[in-house]
């Protein structure tokens, strides 16, 4: 596999080995042992999915206390996928890194814990792929507005479909320094 060290610290994009053939493909999508290696050093305790039309965003969501990172992928469709650091002490704090994920492509993206994380569907469909180092916690689920512009995402999307929590969802500016990491 490839691993792609992104310019925010602890963010990694991974290539896995595609093996494929007339019949299609086959691919490994975790190893404790080879992703230890690559620097995901952490266990995963839950695996999700989620399934969204184009135009979808979801995010920009975060869990603290009991943080998640994350690996995500996609299994059918696109995504545009960020990562925004919310770690106080970081140099790249507000910071915010973006990848396309895609059932060709077939790239994950790896989230540590101190990260806000988010996706806009830019497929018809898109099948997404989470697998958690902790679980989901909803009582500590947190977000940050999708648009906020101090932070500066640039989405592929102009007018998404959100959720009424993300819509509402506040700056990160507006967010008590407590709940950030």
């Amino acid at each position: 596999m490839n691993v792609i060290k992104c310019e925010l610290e602890g963010l990694l994009i991974i290539e896995p080995k595609v093996f494929g053939d007339h019949r299609g493909y086959f691919l490994e999508s975790w190893s404790r042992d080879r992703y230890r290696a690559a620097g995901i050093d952490l266990d995963f305790v839950q695996d999700n999915f989620s399934l969204s039309c184009r135009g979808t965003l979801r995010g920009l969501h975060f869990q603290n206390p009991a943080p998640q990172g994350k690996l995500v992928s996609v299994l059918q469709g696109e995504v545009y996928d960020v990562g925004v650091d919310i770690r106080r002490a970081s140099p790249t704090f507000g910071r915010w890194v973006g990848v396309t994920l895609s059932a060709e492509n077939k790239r994950q993206f790896y989230l540590p814990p101190g990260f806000a994380h988010g996706f806009a569907v830019i497929s018809e469909m898109a099948l997404f792929h989470y697998k958690c180092t902790d679980y989901y916690a909803p009582a500590n689920e947190r977000g940050i507005r999708w648009d906020d512009p101090a932070v500066g995402v640039k989405w592929p999307l102009e007018n998404p479909i959100l959720s009424k929590r993300d819509a509402a969802a506040p700056t990160l500016r507006e967010l008590p320094p407590e709940l950030l990491f």
